[in-house]
């Protein structure tokens, strides 16, 4: 019986060590993936092709001054922030601090959602908890420059039940993402 566990053992070790591999390489799958697509593309609709190389070209760089923004974020949490801090911060034990934080920071950020992504993606490597990045992009939605044109269109009043309704909006789904990913994970080590 002991051998039969071995060898599932290195069975196991076998896969775990080809998900790795994987996963080291999956950006350049993905991106021989697309680039594939696009020279396929380019067989059938020449035209259409480079239109829409024109419109990628024009949206990245409308989004590198943000993305290097974004990369100085990450150089200076990688330099000055430790997971100690992260947690202590927006970690599991951060409390009413790391909600506000989490909705502050999404309602002063700027740029495109998708540019955040990879300085959130380390935040939660370093311990920040799922329902504060849910709550920072949820919170998104308050955007301070253009406060002044939704009260010319829509008028004071709405704007101040509307902004706290967004701000609450934003923890009770920061907590719904806790609830549901708590729930799989006690499901995940039950069933394992």
């Amino acid at each position: 019986m002991k051998v039969m566990g071995d060898t599932e053992n290195k069975v196991g070790n076998k896969g775990e060590a080809a998900k790795r591999k994987w996963d080291k390489h999956y950006d350049y799958y993905f991106l021989g993936s697309v680039i594939f697509l696009y020279l396929l593309l380019f067989f059938f609709d020449p035209e259409g092709t480079c239109n829409s190389l024109k419109v990628s070209g024009n949206i990245i760089i409308q989004i590198i001054p943000v993305l290097l923004l974004v990369i100085l974020f990450m150089a200076l949490l990688d330099y000055f922030l430790h997971p100690k801090t992260v947690s202590k911060y927006v970690g599991k034990g951060s409390g009413i601090k790391g909600w506000s934080l989490a909705i502050s920071t999404g309602i002063l950020s700027h740029g495109p959602i998708y540019v955040w992504y990879p300085l959130l993606k380390d935040l939660r490597d370093r311990g920040m908890r799922s329902g504060l990045i849910a709550a920072f992009l949820y919170s998104r939605a308050i955007k301070i420059p253009l406060l002044p044109l939704m009260i010319y269109y829509f008028g004071v009043l709405f704007v101040v039940v509307l902004l706290p309704y967004i701000a609450i909006a934003s923890l009770v789904v920061g907590e719904i993402i806790e609830l549901i990913e708590n729930r799989t994970r006690r499901n995940t080590v039950k069933y394992s």
